[in-house]
């Protein structure tokens, strides 16, 4: 089978695009879903150990496998114009326009204006995560050991307070090994070399539920640790060691082994993605929909305070999950995406000297899925 499908052509080229491979759009769309989850139970943390211990077992793998799936289809060539317009197009105008609706919507809720496209606003960092990785991989796959040099760029900056969010910076260089790794696999061909799609046996998925499973007994057992170390907030990748409260020198140790969590969660949640086309496996060519739609479905849930002492647990969890799984269905749904298309994937044509460069005949989820236009 083969793993590169969402590398076809732009507009005019002769080349034809690749047949696309489900397993990618699966675990894109199973990606999206864990991180509306995320999001959504976080109040429920506050009152709920199995809701902090599942908060916890996410936050340790989905964002690293986003990353790891985003630089899985990134090139390391330099770039040309049109991915370059791309850049802008994709990442850089919807995260001004949701910056934008970001500081309309919290003056609505709470009275506050206080626009600055230098702090992203809750969810908006990846966005300008992704911009950063792809200028900077080019760079990176210069050098030797590029795979090393991403892991102490991650764990070095930990150590520099100035290193913050202003511009997501924090976590983009936090997360930039992983980003790295997926470009390495992918320009390895290890995939296909080691087939790491097709064979997946019994036992293999049998290893990677256990793994997950000794994760949450570890999570909800000693959740009382975890909540007294701010284990949460490490697993951001947002703030130096010394303002998570460890400015000792082996806190760079702490991030490695994180690294090393993320890494080994997110190759037991590849074996358990299933191979197949399903009915949901096209939603995962549009999950930028959800991921800047989802905040503000949730934004009035949690500011209203509703899912403070939700009790008891065994209802308003599952609730909650279903809930979560519901959002992300509807919001990939034609009909959104039909009213959303001009803020989510804007053409911006007058922004460009050549009006070409915002012209292609398949657009792009800046995660790395291409799809054919749909109007």
């Amino acid at each position: 089978m083969s793993s590169t499908p969402q590398t076809g052509a732009f507009s005019g080229s002769a080349v034809r695009p690749r047949r696309r491979v489900p397993f990618w759009d699966n675990a894109r769309y199973a990606c999206i879903i864990l991180v509306v989850l995320g999001h959504a139970i976080q109040r429920l943390t506050y009152d709920s150990d199995i809701a902090m211990a599942l908060y916890l077992s996410i936050y340790a793998f989905h964002m690293p496998a986003f990353a790891i799936i985003a630089g899985y289809f990134s090139k390391s060539t330099p770039p040309t114009k049109r991915q370059m317009s791309r850049v802008i197009t994709d990442i850089l105008v919807p995260y001004v326009i949701f910056e934008l609706l970001w500081t309309l919507t919290k003056w609505a809720f709470k009275g506050e204006a206080n626009p600055n496209l230098t702090q992203p606003s809750w969810t908006l960092w990846f966005l300008l995560a992704l911009g950063i990785f792809r200028l900077v991989l080019p760079y990176l796959a210069l050098l030797r050991w590029p795979l090393v040099w991403a892991v102490l760029i991650s764990v070095g900056a930990g150590y520099l307070p100035n290193v913050d969010s202003t511009f997501s910076l924090s976590r983009t260089l936090g997360f930039l090994p992983f980003f790295v790794l997926g470009w390495w696999v992918h320009e390895h061909d290890l995939v296909n070399r080691l087939r790491l799609i097709d064979f997946r046996p019994w036992w293999l998925r049998a290893i990677a539920v256990l793994v997950f499973g000794i994760v949450g007994f570890i999570a909800w057992n000693w959740v009382n640790v975890w909540k007294g170390v701010d284990l949460d907030t490490w697993f951001f990748y947002n703030d130096s060691y010394s303002d998570l409260g460890s400015p000792e020198w082996w806190s760079g140790g702490i991030r490695l082994l994180l690294i090393l969590i993320g890494l080994v969660l997110s190759v037991a949640f590849f074996a358990l993605i299933p191979r197949g086309n399903h009915w949901w496996t096209t939603f995962g060519q549009y999950t930028m929909y959800v991921y800047l739609l989802h905040s503000f479905v949730l934004y009035p849930f949690r500011e209203s305070g509703i899912l403070r002492d939700a009790e008891p647990t065994w209802i308003w969890l599952p609730s909650v999950i279903v809930l979560s799984v519901a959002i992300a269905l509807v919001l990939a749904t034609k009909p959104v995406r039909w009213v959303f298309r001009p803020l989510v994937e804007p053409r911006a044509r007058w922004l460009f000297s050549d009006e070409r460069l915002a012209e292609t005949s398949r657009r792009e989820d800046p995660t790395g899925s291409r799809r054919p236009r749909d109007r």
